[in-house]
């Protein structure tokens, strides 16, 4: 029976970013990213996280819907599409009356149909360019 919670550990999170074929970074920047998530939703199967999506909002008009997850044994089942739908409700809960809020989303490559589904629009096409994005690593200074 799936089931879903606002709580993740940083060694969850990480282990499905794995299952999934997502980089890697150190626990202490995973647990500084759940914590600092506007929702944090973990689908579970009994104790096992088996899907978690993140969602950030700046509380004003911009909200950005990040890492949905789910660990590849659990696709197909209707958990990622709880996971968004979940995501997009608790905006709408949360919006004051008269508001507007543009959630964004970068797709893994090939979900973009998925996304679609929700209402978001595929990049580029007639009024928006390609989304854009860039791993930096840290520097040491010499």
């Amino acid at each position: 029976m799936i089931f879903f919670e606002k709580n993740i550990t940083p060694e969850e999170y990480m282990e499905l970013r794995k299952k999934v074929g997502w980089c890697e970074f150190p626990l202490e920047e995973a647990e500084t990213g759940i914590r600092n998530s506007y929702l944090v939703l973990c689908a579970r199967d009994n104790e096992k996280a088996v899907g978690v999506t993140r969602l950030l909002w700046d509380g004003g008009y911009i909200a950005y819907l990040s890492d949905v997850i789910v660990d590849p044994e659990y696709q197909g089942n209707g958990i990622g599409k709880q996971l968004v739908e979940k995501s997009i409700q608790k905006i709408k809960a949360d919006m004051k009356p008269g508001y507007k809020v543009k959630i964004s989303l970068m797709s893994a490559k090939g979900k973009e149909k998925f996304y679609e589904k929700f209402g978001f629009s595929e990049r580029p096409n007639d009024n928006f360019g390609a989304g854009m994005d860039q791993w930096i690593e840290y520097e040491q200074d010499e």
